[in-house]
């Protein structure tokens, strides 16, 4: 059997409880892929999108519902070792990827001041301009749960608010586009399970600037304190990472001292006495 066509059955079959089906479960719940869709498939390289690929694939293959995919790889300014392993990781997993340059390693490289958040408004700027060029109307990224878990503590603990990373948005900019997550309830342990479980090797970060970090984690950025800290939750609870998530999914605005909708703040004291009144 060739190599990925065993990856391809370890997904539907061992893996099929931590990945697949929460893949498909998160597909279904949000509605994040409907007939007749085009999606691009955003692949940068990593674990988490090179399995959102594979995915896709199956669910074309067998799902109920018919849609296509595009799956496209945007070169920032990668050097040559790291542009070779996505390809040739492509090549061992069967992905017929589409690959275009952009300039924004040498944009960035000329700011100062969070040139890794310009670097990621450019990333999905240039996304969305080719997936309006291929005529795909929705925009599949590879982010998993934990990055819903770490971005909701980031938002909590660093921006003061409660906020998480949403299954799918619609785009601001581009009228008709949609952002989708659909391995938005599988979790990283089970991704990178997968991954060693496969022997594969992919990317981590690619980022010119820190190239010494192509294979290893990055062990500064706030969301590697995000990951010990819930590494270390789980410890005290094992439900911990799952009892954020679905708190995100309930929540009693009863018991809130504020709320914000489309930036338009509202206190607790706005409705407070005209319950009492009616009592």
């Amino acid at each position: 059997m060739e190599k990925y066509k065993e990856i391809e059955r370890s997904i539907i079959k061992k893996y099929r409880k931590d990945i697949f089906s929460k893949f498909i479960k998160a597909v279904s719940e949000y509605e994040l892929i409907k007939e007749n869709d085009n999606v691009m498939v955003c692949i940068s390289g990593g674990k988490d999108s090179f399995l959102l690929a594979k995915c896709i694939q199956e669910l074309i293959r067998h799902g109920k519902v018919k849609f296509s995919a595009r799956y496209v790889v945007m070169d920032p300014g990668y050097n040559e070792y790291n542009r070779a392993m996505i390809e040739d990781n492509a090549k061992i997993l069967n992905i017929p990827i589409e690959i275009f340059e952009s300039d924004i390693f040498d944009v960035v490289s000329q700011i100062d001041s969070s040139p890794c958040y310009m670097c990621a408004r450019m990333r999905r700027g240039f996304l969305y301009s080719k997936a309006k060029e291929l005529g795909c109307n929705k925009i599949a990224l590879g982010h998993h749960f934990d990055d819903v878990i770490e971005t909701t503590l980031l938002s909590m603990l660093y921006g003061s608010e409660i906020k998480t990373m949403m299954p799918k948005l619609h785009s601001d900019n581009f009228e008709g586009l949609e952002l989708i997550r659909p391995l938005y309830l599988v979790k990283e342990e089970a991704i990178i399970s997968w991954r060693n479980s496969n022997e594969l090797t992919f990317i981590n970060c690619a980022c010119r600037f820190t190239e010494g970090c192509s294979l290893i984690n990055d062990g500064t950025s706030k969301r590697k304190e995000m990951k010990e800290l819930i590494k270390n939750l789980r410890k005290i609870n094992k439900n911990a990472d799952y009892n954020i998530f679905k708190s995100l999914d309930n929540v009693n605005l009863d018991c809130v001292l504020g709320t914000k909708t489309n930036g338009v703040y509202k206190s607790f004291l706005a409705d407070y006495d005209k319950k009492d009144k009616n009592k």
